[in-house]
């Protein structure tokens, strides 16, 4: 189980990458108009500096839903890797059984 500081990090990140995301895409789309003057994209890119740190979604993490593990996450489940073997033994993800050859 991860440490409720780590989880409670992410979600401030996932509500301040989500508070800022029209405005860094439009930044960003005007960072990389290479039809835009030189100013132009030199003020963007400045703009997208004084964004907060967080507001860039790269610094997101994904993130087990049950135990908030960091590593091995299934992105179709949004669960760990041992969490989706565990659920899809008991048979609680539909459509997801043990392979048997």
């Amino acid at each position: 189980m991860a440490k409720v500081a780590l989880i409670q990090r992410e979600l401030k990140r996932d509500k301040l990458a989500a508070k800022y995301a029209k405005k860094y895409d439009e930044l960003k789309a005007t960072a990389n108009d290479a039809k835009k003057s030189d100013e132009e994209r030199a003020a963007a890119r400045l703009a997208l500096q004084k964004l907060p740190r967080n507001a860039n979604p790269t610094r997101q993490r994904n993130r087990c839903e049950i135990t908030g593990r960091p590593r091995g996450t299934f992105r179709q489940f949004g669960l760990a890797r041992a969490k989706v073997r565990e659920l899809a033994f008991d048979g609680e993800i539909p459509g997801v059984t043990k392979a048997s050859w």
